[in-house]
């Protein structure tokens, strides 16, 4: 890494491990023997949270990009999440993985319906 790692998360089914990093990355490893297998750039400004998916097939991220604060990930940036007035702190999936929650700096949660 060449800047902070703020956030590590394993997916649910215990094969991915996912780091969020002020090197505004979002990075993947295998999760059982540790190898890196990629790194997604979208974000622009610093990553600060990541969450799984229940089926561990999507990745949320949470960062410092506001207005487009929140990624959704599946081997690529599918989808820009808009509508914070401020930086991203935290991140989570509904387990009916249909349904997403963020907060931030600008006092807000928002839930995003799928």
């Amino acid at each position: 890494m060449k800047q902070l790692v703020d956030h590590v998360y394993f997916s649910p089914d215990g094969q991915w491990v996912a780091s969020a990093s002020f090197d505004r990355s979002v990075k993947l490893w295998n999760g059982i023997i540790g190898k890196f297998v990629a790194a997604f750039s979208g974000h622009v400004r610093p990553v600060y949270q990541i969450s799984w998916s229940a089926d561990s097939r999507l990745l949320l991220s949470g960062s410092k990009d506001y207005p487009e604060d929140l990624g959704y990930w599946h081997e690529k940036l599918k989808q820009d999440l808009p509508g914070h007035a401020d930086e991203v702190f935290a991140v989570d999936w509904n387990p009916d993985g249909e349904n997403v929650a963020s907060g931030g700096k600008d006092k807000v949660l928002k839930l995003w319906m799928g």
